[in-house]
């Protein structure tokens, strides 16, 4: 067995490597966490698998990375489950990482699982639990990961350096005749030419990603989304989101801006736009800043709209679209995202 390091990513996994290939089976809100050897190799880097996991999880993701001795979330409920096991004479002794079978292409949610020793009195006792579960009792408890010799020696990837992230993000864009870009996170599908790919439709009561229910409902039309109410009063508000990482955004601001027209707005509908902090759920973490331009009441015919707001530099993900509370339809068009000048703010 390998013991390995966990190096935790604010990267929601795009539909294109970083090759610019399809990434087969994809799924969308997958975080990516690496899992990187702790040993170096004869040439002084590392080997390195990347690991796909549910982002709604982001009370056990956020955990990652951090010390186990953190007192800031020392009242978590993993910190108590593991005090009550040490109480009652058991410890978490390792946490391997365990693939469903010996030909899985990638480590994600789905096709593995996660062995967590607990020494007793009596011996060692086994204990499969999810793989996000696994790794942050793992780090709860400060219990080694373990990834079996011959997975890293298939799916490990050669690091040269210590960035161990490199690897597995999309590559710095740079267009001939132009100064080499900085960004790696853009948005994606903004005239909604490919439907609603890298879009996402949650609700006021599904902060962790959820669907938004019967409620509400969004579809693609031409080079435009239409996010409409499916009952007269329905229940919260719904929105419409992309999200990307805040890594290339920070210490600005940016802007969201579009088209928006309604029909037979009830309550409120407009744009979205919000930063949060790690941990990051589908839709991000704790909220930083929002900002919002809403519609009139009513119906309006297509009417420019914009909103700005400040990346701080703890900043992790951007989110924005386009929302709706109460009754009606609310449809985007002409969608852009940009860092704002310097001093903007909405």
């Amino acid at each position: 067995m390998s013991t390995v390091r966990i190096v935790p990513a604010s990267h929601i996994r795009p539909k294109r490597a970083p090759d610019g290939s399809e990434v087969p089976d994809w799924r969308p809100h997958q975080r990516l966490i690496v899992l990187a050897d702790t040993v170096p190799t004869k040439d002084g880097g590392h080997r390195a698998v990347p690991l796909w996991v549910i982002a709604g999880h982001k009370g056990l993701l956020g955990r990652l990375g951090r010390p186990a001795a953190d007192v800031q979330v020392a009242s978590g409920l993993l910190e108590t489950a593991v005090r009550l096991l040490g109480t009652a004479g058991t410890e978490v002794s390792a946490v391997n990482i365990e693939p469903a079978s010996d030909d899985v292409p990638e480590l994600r949610s789905d096709t593995v699982t996660a062995r967590v020793g607990l020494v007793t009195a009596t011996g060692t006792r086994p204990v499969t639990v999810s793989a996000e579960y696994g790794l942050a009792l793992a780090a709860v408890a400060g219990a080694p990961v373990r990834v079996a010799d011959a997975v890293m020696d298939r799916l490990a990837v050669p690091v040269p350096g210590e960035d161990m992230l490199a690897p597995f993000l999309p590559p710095v864009d740079a267009r001939p005749g132009r100064p080499r870009q900085s960004r790696r996170f853009e948005p994606r599908n903004m005239a909604f030419t490919d439907g609603l790919d890298y879009w996402e439709l949650a609700g006021s009561f599904s902060d962790d990603g959820q669907r938004a229910g019967p409620d509400y409902s969004c579809n693609a039309a031409t080079r435009s989304v239409v996010l409409a109410a499916t009952v007269p009063e329905p229940t919260g508000s719904a929105v419409l989101v992309q999200a990307i990482a805040a890594e290339d955004y920070r210490g600005a601001a940016v802007t969201f801006r579009g088209h928006l027209r309604a029909t037979g707005i009830a309550g409120q509908a407009g744009l979205h736009l919000a930063v949060r902090r790690p941990p990051e759920g589908p839709l991000g973490g704790p909220l930083i800043d929002d900002g919002s331009s809403l519609a009139v009441p009513g119906s309006s015919d297509w009417t420019w709209h914009e909103v700005t707001v400040p990346v701080p530099v703890d900043a992790a993900v951007i989110r924005f679209g386009v929302s709706l509370t109460g009754g009606g339809r609310i449809e985007l068009r002409g969608a852009e995202l940009s860092q704002a000048p310097a001093g903007a703010r909405g």
